[in-house]
């Protein structure tokens, strides 16, 4: 009986090897192809090849060892390496473990990748191999186990196997991924390729030049320009690789030199150059490459746009921008949706920073492919144009949110004024179990900082530090800055020393804090410390530095180091280097040096600047200086309601109520509202707010009690309401209830019932301290025996005793108030100080440090005594000097 099915005829069997293989070829082919097919397609006819293989009995076969062997290639080239893992098995042969070495390298799988190595007997093991398991390691950044098997091969001792030039080229990969690299090693391997003879090898001398360039030793830089001299042939990846290395080293005008030698048009190497200018911030140079690009006709594509672009966002050149934005709609349709991607953030990141930030939805919107820089990208152009709202709308819509998403928004509520939102949204990250980087910590920190909410913020400390971020610079810096927005300038001062790296923003941040608490001469100390120890001042430093000279009086210092800013260090001093100055002068009584300084500047006068006159005018008494100052800010800022409050206390302090009246009433035609007076203190785990007169807290019945009581005491020991600070015309009484109910005395009354016996009484308030609350809290200090602490919109006042911080004011249990003063060339007396009711005792520190009293009198407010206190200095024989408060911003009636 014949057999069923029957066999084929004998032509057939021998010609379907030629058809597997021809099948084999085409499958591949169709895997390599532009459009290639699916995955999921080219492994089902992968696997029905593979079956006919395995029916006709041609997998394996000796005499036919490449089907095997491709069919193992073709496998790696699919989802299924298991499969092509379980044919290797049958013969494991160096061809087929290169594919299984380089497949697995690639899925990340490198474990895997060396054990098909190490299944190859070391006999039948070739430099292809070899080279497979070399370029794995390079790739994984793992330079010794690289070296490792490079030495292998070098003491294989076999005439066959040797290592080629792909061998030099993925061993130097490898080692330029060293984090220790040290130019011993590059010169090592530089030897073993020129005894190779592989250092005429392009590919050679391009890693060479690479590695050297990653060497960070002087010396480096010099090796590989003589590698770049003794090459034979260069490509757009030798000239590319130079130009790259010389940026990364911070030396653009090297990187220029070289790229001025290149022949021929390489659009890499331009590309290079132009973002080697945008990194270095020199975008004038980056624009003018640009242009010859054009003009030489080198071809433009998504790298070249994306440099350009950048550059015009940066420098502020938004008009040229959008020139370029013409270029790229031409040439769009010959962009791929990946080449398009990276042009579209930089066009949403260009029209974001020009505010334009309508323009850069719109093309948000119209873009095809988006990924999380794009969303990042909008997210921050709505933040930086104040929309925040849109700006949270963008967030949850974003549908793979990284660090940087949660880090954009929470500093975006913080600098958009709603700590509490950052707060809440940090606290969110952490329930959804995202781990915030140091910068996210950072913008939480200032969200505490904002807040006063210190215990809070030492909660971030110390999940900071069990996080590893305690020696992130981002954390750091925030925390001096929060420590010293709550009041500890103490734990400020310790983060700043403990820091193990300090930059400029760490010692900036920690002269403010001292400014900023009163610490002038500290200031000082610290800044010339920072100069001392090699670290430039910035202009934030001079700004720094100036309002601390400011808040201490220190006007003959302000003066020095405000022209330092030039002599020295070649910084000319903005507008509000110039404001501050300009207030410092005002505050100390010399109006007219300010109206001369404003004379000299060489700009007009800016609204800061402005503002700065019209509060010295205030605080002098000069009345028409001030009113044309405030002309000129109506004209700039008419909506900003400082201006209409400042000039209407000016009036009311000179008893002009119908002018005070007239701007007041000038305020309410323009739509200009005043924002509402409000002050806080953290008590526990929570922060309770008070506003004027505020009857709406739970407890504010026993706070009002409260402040009777200690009112009373207060009386006793010669307090009297200062009701000139009430601008509005009403009964004496009623402007004593007025004053009473102000908001930063409500929180420091809450204070007083909740925080226990001795306690600091630390309150924030987001206005101006008036000068009567200023009074009320150093007396509040003496009756209560206790510290309290203002923090206003200016600066910190640390009441104790009976003095401030802020001047060091003594109030004295018998009601007397002493005024401390350190005797400098000039200290004016002005008739703005004044303490009704009270006598005043003239103390001056003589410059050996010892103390001499001047005398007692009763303080008027015409000034009538600096006539009195000029007699007095001649009995010391000393020049001329009068009497000044450092600050006075307790005289400032902005409540």
């Amino acid at each position: 009986m014949p057999p069923w099915p029957p066999p084929p005829p004998s032509t057939a069997v021998a010609a379907l090897p030629s058809q597997c293989s021809l099948l084999l070829r085409r499958l591949a082919e169709r895997r390599h192809s532009p459009s290639p097919t699916c995955p999921t397609s080219f492994l089902r006819a992968l696997r029905r090849l593979h079956a006919r293989l395995l029916t006709a009995d041609l997998l394996h076969a000796p005499s036919h060892p490449h089907l095997t062997l491709r069919l193992i290639h073709l496998y790696t080239l699919s989802p299924d390496l298991a499969a092509a893992a379980a044919l290797f098995r049958h013969d494991p042969g160096p061809v087929a473990a290169t594919s299984l070495v380089s497949a697995h390298a690639a899925a990340g799988r490198l474990r895997d990748a060396a054990s098909f190595f190490d299944a190859v007997p070391p006999p039948r093991r070739d430099t292809v191999l070899h080279n497979a398991v070399i370029s794995a390691f390079a790739r994984a950044s793992l330079a010794a186990p690289a070296v490792s098997v490079f030495r292998t091969l070098l003491g294989s001792g076999s005439s066959t196997l040797r290592p080629d030039d792909y061998s030099f080229t993925a061993l130097l990969s490898a080692v330029g991924q060293m984090h220790d690299l040290a130019a011993s090693h590059c010169t090592q391997l530089h030897c073993s390729v020129i005894k190779s003879g592989a250092a005429t090898a392009l590919s050679v001398s391009n890693a060479l030049i690479a590695l050297y360039m990653k060497c960070d030793t002087p010396a480096a830089s010099l090796d590989a320009r003589k590698v770049l001299d003794e090459m034979p042939d260069r490509d757009e990846l030798t000239w590319t690789t130079m130009v790259v290395g010389y940026v990364r080293r911070g030396d653009v005008n090297a990187a220029r030199s070289v790229f001025e030698e290149v022949d021929g048009k390489f659009d890499v190497v331009w590309n290079a150059m132009i973002s080697g200018y945008v990194q270095s911030g020199m975008f004038a140079d980056a624009f003018e490459l640009f242009r010859r690009m054009v003009s030489e006709k080198v071809p433009l594509d998504e790298f070249t746009f994306t440099s350009v672009l950048s550059a015009c966002a940066n420098a502020g050149l938004f008009v040229y921008g959008k020139s370029v934005h013409g270029q790229i709609i031409r040439l769009q349709p010959n962009f791929v949706p990946d080449a398009a991607l990276p042009v579209n953030n930089a066009l949403v990141t260009l029209y974001s920073k020009g505010g334009k930030i309508v323009v850069a939805k719109r093309i948000f919107d119209a873009m095809k492919l988006k990924d999380v820089v794009s969303w990042n990208t909008i997210l921050s152009g709505y933040i930086d144009s104040g929309c925040l709202d849109k700006a949270a709308e963008v967030f949850k819509a974003i549908p793979y949110k990284n660090d940087l998403s949660w880090m954009v928004m929470v500093s975006g509520y913080v600098h958009g004024g709603l700590s509490e939102h950052a707060l809440k949204l940090f606290n969110q990250m952490r329930a959804e179990d995202v781990k915030p980087c140091d910068y996210t910590y950072a913008g939480a920190i200032a969200a505490c900082g904002e807040l006063g909410a210190l215990k809070h913020g030492k909660q971030l400390h110390a999940h900071l530090v069990q996080c590893g971020f305690e020696a992130s610079n981002s954390a750091g810096n925030a925390l001096i800055t929060m420590y010293a927005k709550c009041g500890a300038v103490k734990d400020a001062r310790l983060v700043f020393l403990v820091m193990p790296n300090v930059d400029s923003v760490s010692w900036n941040a920690m002269i403010s804090a001292l400014g900023q608490h009163g610490h002038g001469r500290e200031a000082l100390e610290l800044f010339d410390q920072m100069v001392a120890e090699g670290i430039d001042p910035d202009r934030i430093s001079f700004l720094t530095i100036l309002t601390a000279c400011n808040h201490a009086g220190l006007v003959d210092e302000g003066f020095y180091y405000f022209e330092s800013m030039k002599r020295d260090f070649g910084i000319s001093p903005g507008e509000d280097h110039y404001a501050r100055l300009i207030d410092l002068l005002g505050r100390a009584g010399r109006i007219g040096e300010a109206r001369d300084l404003i004379k000299t500047m060489p700009f007009e006068p800016t609204a800061p600047i402005w503002e700065a006159i019209l509060s010295g005018c205030r605080t002098n008494g000069d009345m028409k200086f001030g009113a044309y100052a405030a002309d000129q800010l109506f004209r700039m800022i008419p909506q900003h309601d400082g201006t209409y409050i400042l000039l209407s206390n000016t009036y009311s302090a000179a008893g002009r109520w119908v002018d005070a009246a007239k701007v007041r009433k000038l305020m309410r035609d323009r739509g200009v509202k005043k924002e509402p007076g409000c002050s806080w203190i953290e008590v526990g785990s929570k922060t309770h707010v008070f506003l004027v007169g505020d009857t709406k807290h739970p407890e504010a019945q026993e706070v009002h009690q409260s402040l009777e009581v200690i009112n009373a005491r207060m009386r006793k020991l010669g307090y009297v309401p200062d009701t000139k600070f009430v601008l509005h015309d009403m009964e004496p009484h009623e402007k004593e209830y007025v004053l009473f109910a102000h908001s930063e005395k409500l929180a420091v009354g809450f204070g007083l019932l909740k925080l226990p016996p001795g306690a600091t009484i630390t309150v924030l308030k987001n206005l101006r301290i008036c000068g009567d609350c200023h009074t009320a809290m150093m007396f509040m200090s003496k009756a209560v025996g206790r510290e309290i602490v203002v923090r206003d919109v200016r600066r910190f006042h640390h009441f104790k005793d009976g003095e401030c911080s802020c001047a060091g004011r003594l109030m004295h249990s018998n009601g007397t108030m002493g005024i401390r003063v350190t005797v400098l060339s000039l200290i004016i007396f002005h008739k703005s100080f004044s303490v009704p009711y009270c006598h005043v005792t003239i103390q001056c520190l003589n410059d050996e440090g010892s103390r001499s009293s001047i005398g007692n009198g009763e303080l008027g407010t015409d000034g009538r005594n600096a006539s009195r206190s000029r007699e007095l200095c001649k009995v010391f024989g000393r020049p001329h000097y009068t009497i000044s408060s450092f600050d006075d911003t307790y005289l400032t009636p902005d409540c």
